[in-house]
């Protein structure tokens, strides 16, 4: 399962995610959900690094599926637009391919 959680500063704001894990929806290559929660994550951080003047620190590591992004403050409106997209994107696959895939918090 694809664990996805957003990471908030201490006051409250978004400021990135951690995700980690494999959905498990059908074999390597042939993950639908895997494939569509990677490209809408790969997609974020690429356009924010594309469109906006926010810094960030990225961890990731294939074998594990780890994608670990947080922004350094201040977040500009693009960045943090940008990121409320990601996760109403991961929401959608969520609610159409269900909890065991995908979990979101």
């Amino acid at each position: 399962m694809i664990e996805v959680r957003v990471k908030k500063s201490d006051s409250g704001d978004i400021i990135g995610f951690h995700m980690s894990g494999h959905a498990g929806y059908a074999e390597y290559g042939s993950d639908i959900v895997c494939a569509g929660v990677s490209t809408l994550a790969i997609n974020c951080i690429n356009s924010i690094e594309e469109f906006t003047d926010t810094k960030f620190d990225l961890v990731q590591n294939d074998n594990d599926g780890l994608l670990d992004f947080t922004c350094k403050e201040p977040l500009d409106s693009g960045a943090v637009l940008l990121l409320k997209s990601l996760f109403k994107g991961i929401q959608g696959i969520q609610d159409s391919y269900g909890k065991q895939y995908v979990t979101f918090h």
